[in-house]
């Protein structure tokens, strides 16, 4: 019994004795444990949960430099400068008179030089950037700084308002070209960040996600917009929206700010979108799209509507006076489903179905009509830059 005894607190005294050794190890050599567990092969105890750096394509990361060293030298500030002619107003001493006649002509007319910033995207090697429609708009100089401090002067290609896009073109050497891929599809949930010249202050990267895809600003629009939180400022249009991997997805076009009581709300044009008008402006100098000629609205689900519950499809709002759609037979109410091969998802669905059909083609229309189902062909128009005023609509 004794002999037990004894070994057993032999045991123990060896044990604490090899314990207080560890600890002491431990403190000197904090690693020392997963060195010993890495030589013997036995498992890390680090959590899994821990983030980690990486720079492949799947997982998360830390740092988004390496996207924006790949997309900021596409990247340019615009300054386009226009001739402004303005009027001296002599304004009358007396409110009353002021409110009602205003001001009177004082002196000749004078003109002054206005600038406006904005930012663009290298898209071509040949010299092509995109930006925004409004930034060049009626300027009549414009001036692109390039990320390596060059200036260059850049023409208008042409422009296209429905967008709200425009071609430049600048004759430069060894440009940088934006990395994208037209067909390239984003997520609500996305990181993206945005790339430009905010009120001046070059090469500013703010950081976001898409927080909606296929967005209608104008319900007689055919386009669609990303909406996202990074912060858009004044100087920002037309400039890149990138991916995590510094891919353009987007050309950013406007935002709601402050005034409307709104953070955190900025479109940008889609990739797929801009190239469709970058070919065609770089072709032809202007874009053509497909009229049908009516206005839609959502379809009203009723009891005696004879519309499943889900229904999808539009509902002829207005039809424009000789028109295709007026020409074909289509009349205000009537309820389309179908045109071409495709079903109708909505308004915004259909707008850009037409939009992309050749003018002078024809297609079938297919939907109901007080409940009854009918099929009509039409000879798809070109879509007027100005349309015509709605007062002129029927229905």
């Amino acid at each position: 019994m004794k002999h037990a005894a004894g070994l057993l607190g032999f045991i123990a005294r060896f044990a604490i004795l090899g314990l207080a050794l560890a600890f002491v190890v431990s403190l000197l050599w904090p690693t020392s444990g997963e060195h010993l567990r890495e030589r013997f092969g036995l498992a890390s105890t680090t959590p899994s949960s821990l983030p980690v750096t990486t720079t492949g394509a799947a997982g998360p990361t830390l740092s988004y430099a390496d996207a924006v060293a790949r997309a900021a030298p596409s990247v340019v500030n615009i300054y386009a400068n226009k001739t402004v002619t303005e009027q001296a107003l002599r304004m009358y001493t007396d409110p009353l008179m002021q409110r009602l006649f205003g001001g009177m002509p004082a002196g000749p007319a004078y003109k002054r030089r206005e600038q406006s910033l904005g930012s663009g995207v290298i898209v071509n090697a040949d010299g092509y950037v995109l930006t925004n429609n409004h930034v060049i708009a009626n300027a009549d100089d414009i001036q692109v700084l390039l990320y390596d401090g060059r200036v260059a002067q850049a023409k208008i290609v042409g422009a296209d308002q429905e967008t709200d896009l425009a071609v430049l073109k600048i004759d430069a050497n060894n440009l940088p070209v934006a990395h994208f891929q037209p067909h390239a599809s984003v997520r609500p949930g996305d990181v993206v960040l945005a790339i430009g010249n905010p009120f001046g202050l070059n090469q500013t990267v703010t950081m976001g996600i898409v927080s909606a895809i296929g967005r209608q600003l104008s319900s007689s629009s055919p386009e669609d917009f990303i909406q996202t939180d990074a912060a858009i400022n004044l100087g920002n249009s037309g400039g890149a929206l990138i991916d995590a991997r510094g891919n353009l997805v987007g050309i950013n076009t406007l935002l709601i700010g402050k005034a409307a009581n709104a953070e955190g709300i900025g479109f940008a044009i889609p990739m797929d979108s801009a190239k469709k008008v970058l070919d065609q402006i770089i072709d032809t100098g202007h874009v053509v799209r497909g009229w049908l000629g009516a206005d839609y609205a959502f379809v009203p689900v009723a009891a005696d509507s004879g519309l499943p519950a889900a229904a999808r499809g539009v509902q002829v709002s207005d039809v424009y006076p000789g028109g295709p759609a007026a020409s074909a037979g289509i009349q205000p109410h009537d309820i389309l489903l179908r045109i071409g091969d495709d079903d109708i998802a909505d308004p915004a669905d259909l707008r850009r179905h037409e939009a992309a059909l050749k003018p002078g083609s024809k297609v079938d229309v297919s939907g109901l009509r007080n409940g009854a189902p009918f099929r009509l062909s039409v000879t798809i128009a070109q879509r007027p830059s100005v349309l015509p005023d709605s007062s002129s609509l029927d229905g």
